[in-house]
């Protein structure tokens, strides 16, 4: 006896012919990709906020190391060099070169009279306190701090005060 292969029909209930469903694996590939390519998309935005960030941590150390420079530097020049009296006396140190940054030091003094001195002449002894500023930042302008750059996302600028007295 020959056996027939019949044809699959389509399972038939109460009259209706039921089709197969067609289509949903390509909506639910279509789904897994749109969710892939979002995930990708937030990686990505994590990574480029993550290396501004570091890159901005870098600047801003720059800065404020260029900074305690000026403030040394000040201090020597008020103590030692040629800012004795300090009289708002101003410069800027241009440290592009090596750190990125231009320094803007600046100078103010007061004058105390504390005690009297030790010769026993009665009169009495003068201190000096110097203030001394220092401003780094990494714009454009020939000193700081600069207003015009503060805009930019990476612009960083860092204040260092220092007092120190002549005795």
């Amino acid at each position: 006896m020959t056996t027939m292969l019949r044809s699959p029909r389509p399972c038939v209930a109460s009259g209706v012919r039921i089709r197969r469903m067609r289509g949903l694996g390509v909506i639910a590939a279509l789904l897994v990709l749109v969710m892939l390519s979002t995930l990708a998309a937030a990686i990505v935005r994590l990574t480029w906020t993550q290396q501004t960030t570091l890159a901005q941590d870098i600047d801003s150390a720059r800065a404020f190391q260029a900074a305690y420079a000026g403030t040394q530097w000040g201090m020597y020049q008020a103590l030692r060099g040629s800012w004795t009296t300090c009289a708002g006396a101003t410069q800027t140190l241009d440290l592009r070169s090596t750190m990125g940054v231009r320094v803007t030091v600046t100078c103010s003094s007061d004058s105390y009279n504390e005690g009297e001195l030790a010769d026993g002449s009665g009169n009495p002894q003068t201190v000096r306190l110097y203030t001394i500023t220092a401003t780094a930042c990494n714009g454009a302008a020939a000193s700081c701090p600069d207003n015009a750059s503060v805009t930019r996302p990476n612009y960083v600028e860092r204040v260092r005060v220092s007092k120190v007295s002549d005795r």
